[in-house]
């Protein structure tokens, strides 16, 4: 039998990870993070949120996957072994989700439907003032995977729509934009603002003070990207000086949200606990696989990622 493949995370779904590959490769020697065994046996890790050091203790493992489309969680360990790959999932399924998610919260402010919620509590027949699809101006941080998803089904409802990437994009039907210059651009035009962007060196604190004033007055921000895009302070000072309308928040600097923090309470935020886009073995496992067995081929790897850019 080949090495072994260990399985670290606290996340329920080894079992199922196990079973897709066993489908696809026959018998496999799979471990999980609390029954290790010797570590020597170790060929490929799949991670998430790892202890840090964990993964350099396994002497001869060849391939690192992320058990995330995002690899932040494991870049922030700093003794990874040096020279061995590092590859992401791509799960058609988590785009998906991520999509909705983006979608559910832009068309519930776009449609006012909390606005409509307290009349009701309030049994009030109140019709609000409606601005026009054609008139409400979407933006996309990130272009990658999921933001290309997001940003073509905004742009298919009929919406405006523009997004922002590091570097230069060209996307049908779709505004985009690149550099410093390009994202004070795609900022002063968007009314629902969608943070997908990878957490890297550059883009941790992005979502700051200047940002959100950058904004149109009113402006809604969506983030399922990752929590330490945003100041918290500044998004906080942004909601109650009036100039955002509201925020739906997915992912936080500290998980969990701790218990004291603003956000729970706060009228204009909508707090979801990192649910957006959940991995599914099912829809992930092909690309997995298909490194197994190109790792153990000798063949390239498909999804790798620049430990340096951090995507």
């Amino acid at each position: 039998m080949a090495g072994a493949i260990a399985y670290i995370s606290r996340d329920t779904d080894g079992q199922l990870w196990k079973k897709a590959f066993e489908a696809a490769l026959g018998p496999v020697d799979f471990r999980t993070i609390d029954h290790l065994g010797d570590k020597a046996d170790v060929e490929i890790v799949l991670a998430w949120k790892p202890p840090g050091g964990l993964i350099a203790s396994f002497p001869n493992v060849k391939m690192i996957v992320s058990l995330g489309m995002g690899v932040d969680h494991l870049l922030a360990d700093d003794r990874l072994p040096e020279g061995v790959p590092i590859t992401r999932i791509m799960d058609d399924g988590l785009v998906g989700q991520m999509s909705e998610y983006a979608l559910y919260w832009a068309l519930r402010h776009h449609r006012d439907i909390d606005k409509y919620a307290a009349s009701q509590r309030a049994r009030q027949w109140k019709v609000e003032d409606f601005i026009d699809t054609i008139h409400r101006r979407i933006g996309v941080l990130g272009l990658g995977t999921i933001g290309q998803d997001t940003a073509n089904k905004f742009a298919a409802l009929g919406f405006p729509t523009a997004g922002w990437s590091r570097t230069q994009k060209t996307l049908p039907g779709i505004k985009t934009f690149h550099g410093a210059d390009g994202l004070a651009q795609v900022l002063a035009q968007s009314d629902i603002l969608i943070n997908v962007l990878p957490l890297t060196r550059e883009t941790r604190g992005i979502m700051d003070a200047k940002v959100f004033a950058t904004l149109p007055k009113g402006a809604y921000f969506i983030n399922m990207a990752r929590g330490g895009h945003v100041n918290d302070e500044a998004l906080l000072a942004a909601l109650d000086s009036g100039h955002l309308s509201g925020a739906a928040l997915d992912v936080f600097n500290t998980e969990p949200l701790p218990a004291d923090h603003a956000y729970w309470n706060h009228p204009k935020v909508h707090v979801t606990p990192h649910i957006a886009g959940a991995t599914n073995p099912r829809t992930a496992s092909p690309g997995v696989i298909e490194n197994i067995r190109n790792i153990r081929a000798g063949r390239p790897l498909i999804n790798t990622i620049d430990p340096k850019s951090g995507y």
